[in-house]
């Protein structure tokens, strides 16, 4: 079985638990904390990943780190994780939660990528039109991209919406180059 599976399952697992004992807000920030660490930290990725440690020394290692932070449902669904000698897929298994929390609590991420900073009214804009085809919460993630020239390029799961211009002179560039060919 694939690790995306196979993670994706540990999560629904855990979501469910968590549902079922009222505490899945908490259980979530318990994850986003996990990913944050795990995503800033190459070595503590590589330690977990790492099947020559021991599954006491990799258990040991996120109680020291992670212990008091958690709740204690968090921290023993981690240790069964690596007691079962998944501790490989961990980080995947929390970035499966945060997915599909967010898809139980409907709530889409939307990425854009812009040639200057978006202003406040221009997010707004951006959300309330995603929110109103996809019909969920949406989260947006901005970036910048000077090479983009103006415009932006938005990303909703999937889909790509570019209204860059730099793609536009690309766009246009090529249709030229076919017209002088032809």
């Amino acid at each position: 079985m694939s690790e995306i599976k196979v993670a994706s399952r540990y999560a629904k697992s855990l979501i469910d638990l968590a549902l079922e004992n009222k505490v899945l807000e908490e259980i979530k920030g318990d994850m986003s904390l996990f990913v944050n660490t795990l995503k800033a930290n190459t070595e503590l990725q590589a330690v977990v990943k790492n099947p020559i440690i021991p599954l006491s020394k990799k258990n040991a290692i996120l109680i020291a780190i992670f212990g008091e932070k958690i709740n204690k449902m968090t921290a023993a669904f981690l240790k069964i994780v690596v007691d079962k000698g998944r501790a490989g897929i961990i980080y995947g298994v929390a970035k499966e939660f945060l997915a599909e929390y967010n898809e139980y609590k409907n709530i889409v991420t939307a990425k854009v990528i812009s040639a200057v900073e978006l202003t406040e009214a221009s997010k707004t804009e951006i959300i309330n039109k995603v929110k109103a085809v996809t019909g969920g919460d949406v989260k947006l993630d901005t970036a910048i991209d000077a090479s983009l020239i103006g415009g932006f390029i938005l990303t909703v799961g999937d889909k790509q919406y570019d209204a860059s211009i730099a793609s536009s002179l690309s766009k246009l560039k090529k249709d030229f180059a076919q017209k002088v060919i032809a």
